[in-house]
């Protein structure tokens, strides 16, 4: 016999959210209530929020008190273009406006909901996500309307427990795989910077063999930009593109005339970009233009003279940690004052390109074992579907 399916909407009680007045200092000073929001939801199971609200915000606001042992979804929120998070949460808790909870019936598991809704994940994000928002969201009549499978209460244990056991010895594998990249990663940085450091050739200042060549973003000018076009202009979000070396994939291209009218530069193929202001420069990413291209104002380029290669410059960048180097402010910045202090040994071409070639063997070996551990972390996330698959259609009791 199938199980039941029962609409969201029955399984108990829904709460909305509020946002205490921001500028009412007694709502938050101090506080001691959970107010939970998409910004916690990063955990199967909550353990805390990150704000707190105080009596005074529940008794004056639209914050509701939350019972224990519930299970809260992102409604609202970026992340629901491609997610849906859900979590169980053991404490008492307010919500922001973004996040719905349910408060299950007794007959009902709140992990048994969390998992289904988690294994429906693709189909709600389908059928229910609001289409043409500027942020998106849940149209939450029909989130509501959504129907899952309701076994017996000691089914719903029986499979919780199942599913949690094999997802514990899948977290310890992704586990495993996070500290095997790290443990790579690592061995590639202390691998080139071996390397420079045993050249016997004394550091000379990088200014002395490459001129810094910043980025424009004029106003107006992004306004002409398109999605083809005679050059591509590179935003530092380009830079998570394509492979580790080249900055080869644009979303955006400026015709001629439009970076004449504008004064944009187009700099040479070679140049080698950095990030040059705000969270992108802890990345440490570090591109190379393959092509005469420009780019926005938070990206550096730093083009080499005839002295120095520039896949040379390239590898001994990603030696560099520009955080470290940035200017510590609110918002970091590399400027050339940074720049200023950077000092490389600068042997002849003949050695640059024989160092380049030692250093492309190791990376290519990087890259090869990156490659396995990437198809490994990709298989584990197709099991874990696979798990909540055939949890919640019966095959994993084989009680449906």
């Amino acid at each position: 016999m199938s199980w039941p399916r029962v609409r969201l909407r029955d399984l108990g009680d829904w709460f909305g959210g509020g946002t205490p007045s921001k500028g009412m200092p007694e709502y938050w000073r101090d506080g001691t209530i959970p107010w939970l929001s998409p910004k916690d939801m990063k955990v199967a199971r909550l353990v805390g929020t990150q704000d707190h609200l105080t009596e005074a915000a529940i008794a004056n606001s639209a914050a509701r008190l939350v019972p224990a042992t519930s299970v809260a979804v992102v409604a609202r929120s970026g992340i629901l273009e491609h997610s849906l998070p859900v979590a169980l949460v053991p404490f008492a808790t307010t919500l922001n406006q973004d996040m719905k909870a349910l408060l299950p019936h007794p007959h009902l598991l709140p992990d048994w909901v969390a998992w289904h809704l988690r294994s429906d994940e693709r189909a709600v994000l389908h059928h229910c996500r609001k289409a043409g928002t500027t942020v998106a969201s849940l149209d939450w009549t029909k989130t509501l309307n959504w129907r899952i499978a309701l076994p017996p209460l000691s089914e719903q244990r029986r499979i919780v427990e199942i599913i949690e056991d094999h997802f514990s010895r899948l977290d310890a594998a992704d586990a495993d795989l996070v500290r095997a990249r790290t443990r790579a990663e690592g061995f590639m940085l202390r691998c080139r910077r071996e390397v420079f450091a045993g050249s016997g050739i004394e550091a000379e200042p990088l200014l002395r063999h490459a001129s810094i060549a910043n980025g424009q973003t004029p106003k107006g000018f992004l306004a002409g930009l398109e999605t083809s076009g005679d050059v591509p202009y590179f935003k530092v979000g380009d830079m998570n593109l394509g492979d580790s070396r080249l900055m080869a994939t644009s979303r955006t291209y400026a015709s001629t005339a439009h970076l004449r009218v504008h004064g944009v530069h187009v700099r040479p193929s070679g140049t080698v970009l950095i990030p040059k202001r705000g969270g992108a420069i802890a990345t440490n990413k570090v591109r190379i233009l393959p092509a005469p291209g420009s780019y926005d104002l938070n990206v550096m380029g730093l083009v080499p003279a005839p002295t120095l290669l520039s896949d040379y410059l390239w590898h001994w960048l990603c030696t560099v940690d520009l955080a470290a180097v940035a200017d510590g402010s609110n918002v970091p910045q590399i400027n050339a004052a940074q720049i200023q202090g950077l000092r490389l040994p600068v042997p002849s071409h003949s050695v640059q390109a024989a160092v380049c070639r030692q250093l492309d063997e190791y990376d290519a070996a990087l890259t090869s074992g990156l490659g396995v551990l990437t198809f490994a972390k990709q298989r584990a996330e197709v099991l874990r579907r696979s798990i909540l698959a055939a949890a919640f259609s019966g095959r994993l009791t084989g009680s449906a």
